[in-house]
């Protein structure tokens, strides 16, 4: 069991929720630990399910108490329902969190998002502070969905995961036809985690047009395994790409795919898991904490790079580094000649922290990410 971040029970005081998060990142549990009192009608029910489909009206005759939370799981698989949730909260006053592990067919298919009556969450893979007995090199082979972290055959449950969720979950939101070359996009995609994106090159060798790639990672986005850091363009010393790099959800999961093998202290999977690591510490902390914040990453035309932009005040890279030296600080000092973000970090793997003369901070990652989630970073 582990106490998850996500305030559930502080968000709907004010106002009904969506709740999105890829499937097992453990949407029922936390509604179950945190909101015992809840009525939950489940739509993966058949019985439920086809009630309805046929008749969504019915959905007042289900609820037993109008002044309970009601919890309907699996939104998006009756999307034309949202009318009818509409209607209960704005006669009957009735408080709804709805939850899903896709926004596809609810964002593409016309749904009724409730017009700003109800306000969008996220549920994230387990993340630093939620683990109690937290060991990075387990986060990084295993990732962060609770079934797969503290299991002793973490390949096969992943290999589970994949087929029976990431691969067939596409299949069932008929999101493309053609599923065959979705999976390969998966692999590689993994592959490429943290990488930019040549839309042209990319789509050549899935031999595949731009149109249909740019659709995949669309895809990725909406079904929650995925999503892109924007390039940073607004540098005038030096041309700034604008090239996004996409990320996936789960550490686990990215390195499954990609079939890389055991991630190992000291290797370049590692360095390349680190990062990914602090990139999504970073994420789940901006949506949790409601801080309407855009990350992004820099990278000039002459090949300066910082990892993580937060706004337009912290800039941070990130080094699996015990021995940082003036190479690894060459990126933050080019973006510092352009005098917009008022911080510098350097997040890697020393004992203990310090400041570089011209201001730049060295944190070891985990007084780093304390002091993330203490509030005292963003």
């Amino acid at each position: 069991m582990y106490t998850r971040l996500l305030n559930l029970p502080k968000l709907l005081e004010k106002r009904s929720h969506f709740l999105f998060g890829a499937r097992a990142t453990g949407k029922s549990t936390l509604i179950e630990q945190t909101l015992p009192e809840a009525q939950v009608i489940d739509l993966l029910h058949a019985k439920t399910f086809s009630s309805l489909l046929r008749n969504p009206s019915a959905l007042a005759d289900m609820i037993i108490d109008p002044k309970r939370l009601v919890v309907i799981d699996e939104i998006q698989k009756l999307p034309n329902l949202l009318d009818e949730v509409q209607r209960l909260m704005t006669k009957a006053q009735i408080r709804f969190l709805l939850t899903g592990s896709s926004a596809r067919k609810l964002k593409h298919g016309g749904a009724n998002l409730l017009a700003g009556r109800a306000r969008e969450a996220r549920l994230f893979p387990l993340i630093y502070r939620e683990i109690s007995d937290f060991s990075l090199t387990r986060l990084m082979n295993n990732g962060g969905l609770p079934i797969v972290y503290t299991s002793d055959e973490p390949d096969e449950d992943l290999t589970a995961y994949v087929d029976t969720y990431l691969r067939e979950e596409i299949k069932a939101e008929a999101a493309t036809r053609n599923v065959g070359a979705f999976s390969e996009f998966l692999d590689i995609i993994a592959r490429c985690n943290g990488q930019e994106v040549n839309y042209e090159g990319f789509a050549s060798d899935l031999q595949v047009s731009p149109g249909t790639l740019k659709n995949y990672i669309q895809i990725l986005e909406d079904t929650l395994i995925g999503f892109r850091l924007p390039g940073f363009t607004e540098t005038q010393k030096r041309k700034a790409t604008s090239r996004a790099k996409h990320y996936l959800f789960d550490l686990g999961v990215t390195r499954h795919l990609a079939r890389g093998g055991m991630i190992q202290l000291g290797s370049k999977a590692f360095g390349d898991a680190f990062e990914h690591f602090i990139i999504l510490e970073v994420r789940a902390y901006l949506f949790y904490q409601r801080v309407q914040t855009p990350m992004c990453y820099w990278r000039s035309t002459s090949q300066f790079e910082v990892d993580l932009l937060i706004g337009r005040d912290i800039a941070i890279e990130i080094k699996a580094t015990s021995n940082p030296t003036a190479k690894h600080l060459k990126g933050l000092r080019a973006l510092a000649e352009e005098c917009i973000f008022k911080r510098f970090l350097l997040v890697c793997d020393v004992e203990t922290e310090r400041r570089t003369e011209d201001g730049i901070e060295i944190l070891p990652w985990e007084t780093f990410l304390n002091r993330l989630w203490a509030g005292d970073c963003v």
